[in-house]
């Protein structure tokens, strides 16, 4: 089966949840405006509010009306563990068979990586 190219929105999503993860934006942190992250990422407005909205529906972020949006408490936590999550479950189940099927041990992996 093919990977489909995830949608745009989605694809924001990711690069607002790895900047909360790196440290870009902490807990309690004001977030770029929709209009600043749109013309930064070259997106639509609507797009960006939509990948927004995402994340105001698992409460990973927070309005303040006339103000902006802000990264909630406990919010880098959670996403750690919901893409952790989605790591365990989505991501790793295909690449550990790709590994049993080309004979790669995991171990030699990490001294790899690790060099």
């Amino acid at each position: 089966m093919l990977d489909q190219p995830k949608p745009v929105y989605q694809r924001l999503r990711d690069v607002i949840a790895n900047a909360i993860l790196d440290g870009a934006y902490r807990d309690g942190d004001m977030l770029p405006s929709v209009r600043s992250l749109a013309a930064e990422e070259g997106a639509n407005p609507l797009t960006v509010a939509k990948a927004y909205q995402t994340f105001q529906d698992e409460g990973l972020v927070t309005v303040r009306r006339g103000v902006g949006m802000f990264v909630a408490e406990g919010a880098t936590e959670r996403l750690r563990d919901l893409m952790r999550e989605d790591f365990l479950t989505n991501i790793w189940p295909p690449v550990a068979e790709q590994m049993r099927r080309i004979g790669l041990d995991a171990r030699a992996l990490l001294d790899m990586t690790e060099a």
